[in-house]
């Protein structure tokens, strides 16, 4: 017998890293919000690795937070140690990564969603959806009927979960929870278009069976980098990681029980990550590779778990033991947790619009693994997106949408609705057109004021950021202005750093568009440089070394913009004469929002998108003639 539980503005269903973010975002925007979880003990938990950020990931999670996102705060607080990434190349590929405590992560996270106001966090398991009217309505495994105007889906690897682990399969949520084994049907009843993906996780070993003598230690940066630009207290790296190698005799257990592998053995159906694949796979795959490099890495502080990273694995139990035994250091490691791979249903995401609302059901939004992502930074983006977007409806407001010129959730988001994802899809730089633009040291810069237009920024962090904006003005006017004369002070530096000396006076700014050249390496000369953040004169730097390539890129995002700017109509695109018939098809099924997102669909050629415009203009010629009789 159901029972009415209570009518909400928004209800998320999930708290992982999407449900969070979607939650917070519309409670604080505002909206009554419900979000559901069907383990209290498992909000913000970490399946997976315990580390935020990485090549690409650190730069969505500083969009994030120059948003007023949560994950770049609560990485920080729970920070063991951090590195930035990719630092021998150039600054759009630098990627900020932190180890975490993966409880205490799960913890923060829980409590702040328990004391954010407007926001009720529940447990329970959401099994039917159905629309009522200008509604949704939520029925839980009590039997609870709740009600919403906005429903945003963030199930994870829950919806649908089966573990693997050989010939051992069970339905199951990560880490040994209850899957949501009820909810997919209820969504293809809607007619929503479910598929299996696939993901895994290596096993983690006790920190005392691990013989650390002979491995590279990997120590954390100092000073240690922030993700949030809220973050003022000092940060410290407070563990190490090891790195270790398999070897010939691992290759050889694999491989003489590659058979024994549900993934080669035809039971997973789900198609896995192509750029996270299991050690069976990697084996399979790179035959001549000689050896595969692994992290051993804490999962905390308060822990002895630690977690065997680029490792993971759904081979038998047994093969794990005797593979994980041929590494040096893990002879006589006791594995805690085995590694096992799951399978779970996700959307096809080229029923999203890019506010990730159901084109087809108004109110419903997908976001994170449910949209065919993988990462917890990929879906607390989209996580928080939708989370604004459903909030934003509900009030009436315009939809935010965030393009690929301005964010790497933009491109993430973009890439999702008008590509789809063939399997988990993965945030990496190459992805961005306009990397070079869209580093993470600016992302305050580029994201920040819009952050502030939706009411998620606060007047102290506004001043803050304004304050910073100054700072970086006067320092790029003082350096285009500063000469410095030339002297054997001077002209020593330069020489040791394999650049010609002056002869007559240069500009501050000409000598650090010098690539041999740092600010660092000026400093006993530049007597009059005032005391900033080394934020501050990284920005100005950055700037400056690469201004002809950046203005290059900014001249690519506005004629890209022009483009994004010719809106298209909802039209049966068989009526438009010239296109080709797989331009048809792809249009008619992704139904783009604009002529830019058209022309990044596959299977729509440079020749349709000009008789799109041709088509174009003739409908906006008849309307102006419209108009005039």
């Amino acid at each position: 017998m159901t029972y009415n539980a209570g009518s909400y503005e928004v209800a998320v269903i999930g708290a992982g890293h999407a449900g969070i973010e979607a939650a917070l975002a519309a409670a604080r925007l505002g909206c009554s919000t419900v979000v559901f979880t069907i383990n209290l003990d498992a909000v913000g938990n970490c399946p997976c690795n315990p580390s935020i950020g990485g090549t690409a990931k650190g730069h969505l999670v500083r969009e994030i937070d120059a948003l007023g996102g949560e994950m770049g705060r609560t990485a920080d607080a729970c920070t063991i140690q951090s590195r930035m990434l990719n630092l021998g190349k150039g600054p759009a590929v630098h990627s900020l990564r932190a180890q975490i405590d993966r409880n205490h992560y799960s913890r923060l996270m829980k409590h702040k969603l328990e004391t954010c106001p407007n926001l009720l966090l529940r447990q329970g398991e959401i099994v039917k959806l159905e629309r009522a009217g200008e509604e949704w309505l939520l029925t839980s495994r009590l039997e609870a009927v709740y009600r919403a105007k906005a429903v945003i889906i963030a199930t994870g690897t829950f919806l649908g979960g089966k573990v693997f682990v050989g010939d051992v399969s069970y339905e199951s949520g990560p880490d040994g929870m209850f899957p949501a084994a009820f909810l997919p049907d209820s969504l293809k009843e809607l007619g929503i278009s479910l598929r299996r993906f696939k993901t895994g996780t290596p096993a983690r070993v006790l920190k005392s069976s691990i013989d650390f003598t002979g491995l590279e230690v990997q120590h954390g940066d100092e000073p240690v980098v922030p993700f949030s630009y809220d973050t003022e207290e000092p940060l410290e790296n407070k563990a190490v990681c090891h790195v270790s190698w398999t070897n010939g005799e691992t290759k050889r257990v694999i491989l003489e029980n590659i058979h024994r592998s549900p993934l080669y053995g035809g039971q997973i159906e789900g198609v896995g990550p192509r750029y996270c694949p299991s050690i069976e796979d990697k084996v399979v795959r790179f035959p001549d590779k000689p050896r595969h490099q692994l992290f051993i890495e804490p999962c905390g502080l308060d822990t002895e778990e630690m977690y065997l990273q680029g490792m993971s694995s759904s081979l038998p139990e047994d093969v794990q033991v005797a593979f994980y035994h041929t590494i040096p250091g893990l002879e006589h490691a006791q594995i805690m947790r085995t590694a096992y791979a799951i399978e779970y249903d996700c959307c096809d995401p080229l029923q999203l619009s890019a506010t990730l609302e159901f084109r087809d059901w108004p109110g419903l939004y997908g976001a994170g693994q449910f949209n065919g992502s993988s990462g917890y930074e990929e879906a607390a983006a989209q996580g928080f997106v939708a989370g604004v977007n459903a909030a934003r409806k509900v009030q009436g407001k315009e939809p935010f949408v965030l393009d690929r010129a301005s964010s790497y959730i933009g491109t993430l988001i973009d890439d999702l609705i008008t590509k789809g994802a063939s399997d988990p899809y993965r945030m990496m730089t190459s992805r961005s057109e306009y990397r070079l633009v869209l580093r993470q040291d600016n992302a305050d810069e580029r994201l920040t004021p819009l952050g502030r237009e939706l009411g998620l920024i606060s007047d102290r962090r506004w001043e803050k950021f304004q304050r910073k904006q100054k700072q970086k003005r006067a320092e790029l006017k003082r350096v285009q202005s500063t000469t410095l004369p030339p002297s054997e002070e001077l002209n020593q530096i330069l020489v040791s750093r394999g650049t010609s000396p002056l002869s007559t006076g240069a500009k501050l700014a000409d000598l650090l568009k010098r690539p041999q050249v740092s600010y660092q390496d000026l400093t006993a000369v530049d007597r009059e440089r005032p005391k900033y953040s080394t934020a501050i004169f990284e920005a100005v730097e950055i700037e400056l070394k690469y201004e002809g390539y950046i203005r290059r890129q900014r001249a690519d995002i506005e004629e890209a913009r022009r483009l994004e700017r010719k809106r298209l109509p909802q039209v049966d695109y068989t009526q438009i004469k010239g296109l080709r018939l797989e331009a048809v098809e792809k249009l008619n099924k992704v139904r783009p929002e604009n002529i830019g997102q058209a022309g990044r669909i596959s299977g729509v050629s440079p020749a349709d998108i000009s008789v799109l415009l041709i088509w174009l203009a003739a409908q906006e010629r008849q309307q102006r003639e419209g108009a005039d009789q």
